[in-house]
């Protein structure tokens, strides 16, 4: 993402310029296949603007994450594609109980940015679009639990607010622009936190968590939001309750858990 707006302070200002660091990897690596090399750290500094050691800390969460493997002498590569498996089927649709306690949010970061290649291939918008990009700190009984990263097409929403983002985003897309968000695709897999992120939601560098990356489309199928969030390990689990559909040779999963699934807006 290309910054184009005032950002919400210093502390997630920093947030933005380090996420666009990780976009660019991210870009590089989903228009590999896995194997191929991409180019150094030299080379990345320079194209980027950023130091050595800005750079590498990115290149370190992405090998932990299982994206990116260092060969010593040879370079840096795109690993192996990762084993998937579905939580349910496609055609039943999810519904699960709010997770326990009170859930709050703290917006960092409220901005106007350029999609960039990686989002707007996403949001089916083109790279130089326009969306509200949002960074929020969500927490539960007020311990921080969440980072969450929202990518909104500008167009979509003209003149939003934060106050609207928290109120309710989807409540906000119906009741006031007429859009009626249906379904959402949301991967889950497991990451470490960076030095950043593990100082916002206050446990040590590079402890585990869940990354969620999920896309959302309204009735027509258009994208109206791509969100990228980060759940502490040692706070929130996924519960999967199994129920055996008339003796059928494979169990059809319905979705429990005791954490809020969709984990940003309501």
């Amino acid at each position: 993402m290309d910054q184009q707006g005032t950002s919400g302070g210093g502390t997630s200002g920093g947030v933005l310029k380090r996420e666009r660091v990780r976009e660019v990897l991210l870009d590089l690596i989903e228009t590999r296949s896995p194997g191929d090399a991409i180019p150094s750290e030299r080379t990345l500094c320079t194209q980027l603007g950023v130091s050595r050691p800005t750079l590498r800390a990115a290149v370190d969460t992405l090998v932990a994450s299982g994206l990116l493997v260092r060969e010593h002498g040879r370079g840096m590569f795109v690993a192996p594609a990762k084993v998937t498996q579905e939580l349910a089927p496609g055609s039943r649709p999810l519904t699960v109980p709010r997770a326990a306690g009170h859930w709050s949010s703290r917006v960092l970061e409220f901005s106007t940015v350029r999609a960039g290649a990686r989002v707007g291939r996403r949001l089916r918008i083109s790279p130089a679009a326009e969306l509200v990009y949002v960074v929020r700190l969500r927490l539960v009984d007020g311990e921080p639990i969440a980072l969450e990263h929202l990518h909104i097409p500008a167009a979509l929403a003209p003149g939003l607010t934060p106050a609207q983002v928290e109120s309710g985003f989807y409540a906000h897309l119906r009741e006031a622009r007429g859009i009626r968000p249906a379904h959402a695709a949301q991967s889950i897999e497991p990451t470490v936190l960076t030095e950043d992120e593990a100082a916002l939601l206050g446990v040590p560098v590079l402890s585990p968590a869940l990354l969620f990356d999920r896309i959302t489309t309204d009735t027509e199928d258009r994208p109206v939001e791509y969100v990228r969030s980060l759940y502490r390990g040692d706070r929130y689990r996924i519960v999967s309750r199994l129920e055996l559909d008339g003796g059928a040779e494979h169990p059809a999963p319905t979705a429990s858990r005791t954490a809020a699934w969709w984990g940003t807006v309501e």
